[in-house]
């Protein structure tokens, strides 16, 4: 007997019905563009942007450290970048961009991130003042070990040993390059590295480090991506320097610049902008761990244009000292990414 006869013709018309669907999904499948490997355009054009502004922002912040009244108008400064920065973020926040979502968070909460804010970015550029390109680089790339150094005293974070052997070079390359850039018979005070500039430095090390761990703990205290935080700091930032700077600052400063200073920090500020949009797409098109990589490939530009900038020789023995550190510094960002894929 034919098994056909059992069908009915209800049956028989829903099976074309999955079949046909089935063979048109398929197609459509076959029809879709392969996924291109590797980064995408985007991911390139904002790393090239983002090394560009960032180098840059070192070197016209260096030029304007030499006019000798900007070194000591310090919180003014920042309060520049900090009031370009909020405006930035407030702006791709809107719904219209929606580069992300804003989230109000009590201005009370929010201060004791916004002072470290402060200490964190106004030592930074104090040291940028009074320290070499190269010497003022190199200690801020200690800065992702440091920060594991406060998560190991504050919590007891340990991080591998291999990892932790690697910046033994990395502190001897520092000691190199910090001793015979304050030699006292080779330092200027343009290019050079003063006594108070390894002071700021360092400070701004410590100072960026509890900043970091803070945003770390903020994250989960108030519920607030690293865009969300910012937005709500920076205005406080302001508001907080706005205060501070009659007390820190020498005010009259910015009455005797001319055209061509004002015009560089406005490109300074400009560039501070540039650089957060740029970290954005980096972050969201390729993760934490590219965008390691592009911050060792700033290290090294940075390092070595600082080094053309000085007009040292080759000879010259803090190039043992970067070479040690830097190498360090690669391994170190090696070794855990390693270790946290197992």
């Amino acid at each position: 007997m034919d098994p056909k006869a059992y069908e009915s013709d209800d049956d028989s018309n829903e099976e074309k019905k999955f079949l046909q669907q089935h063979d048109d999904e398929e197609a459509q499948i076959q029809s879709l563009p392969k996924k291109a490997e590797g980064f995408s355009n985007t991911f390139w054009a904002a790393s090239g942007l983002n090394v560009v502004a960032t180098v840059s922002i070192v070197f016209v912040s260096k030029h304007i450290f030499q006019h000798a009244a900007l070194r000591h108008a310090q919180v003014a400064f920042a309060a520049s970048h900090f009031a370009a920065t909020a405006l930035f973020l407030y702006v791709v926040s809107r719904p219209r961009l929606n580069f992300f979502q804003a989230k109000r968070v009590p201005v009370l909460k929010i201060i004791p991130l916004a002072v470290a804010f402060i200490f964190s970015v106004v030592f930074t550029n104090a040291s940028l003042a009074y320290c070499s390109i190269q010497f003022y680089q190199i200690v801020r790339a200690l800065g992702t070990p440091f920060v594991a150094f406060i998560n190991y005293l504050t919590s007891g974070a340990t991080i591998p040993l291999r990892a932790a052997l690697t910046l033994v070079p990395v502190c001897a390359g520092i000691a190199v390059v910090g001793y015979f850039d304050t030699d006292a018979k080779k330092i200027s005070s343009e290019k050079g590295t003063t006594p108070l500039g390894v002071v700021f430095a360092f400070t701004a090390l410590v100072a960026s480090g509890i900043y970091t761990v803070w945003i770390g703990r903020y994250h989960k205290l108030l519920d607030c991506t690293s865009q969300q935080l910012l937005l709500n700091q920076t205005p406080v930032s302001v508001l907080i320097m706005l205060y501070v700077i009659p007390f820190s600052d020498d005010v009259t400063a910015w009455k005797g610049l001319d055209v061509w200073t004002w015009l560089l920090v406005a490109l300074s500020c400009i560039l501070a902008v540039l650089i957060n949009l740029s970290q954005f797409f980096i972050i969201n098109e390729a993760g934490p761990v590219a965008s390691t990589v592009v911050g060792h490939f700033k290290t090294c530009t940075i390092v070595v244009l600082g080094w053309i900038w000085s007009r040292k020789p080759l000879k010259d023995g803090s190039l043992v000292g970067i070479v040690l550190a830097i190498g360090g510094i690669i391994a170190y960002s090696v070794i855990t990414q390693q270790e946290a894929r197992k």
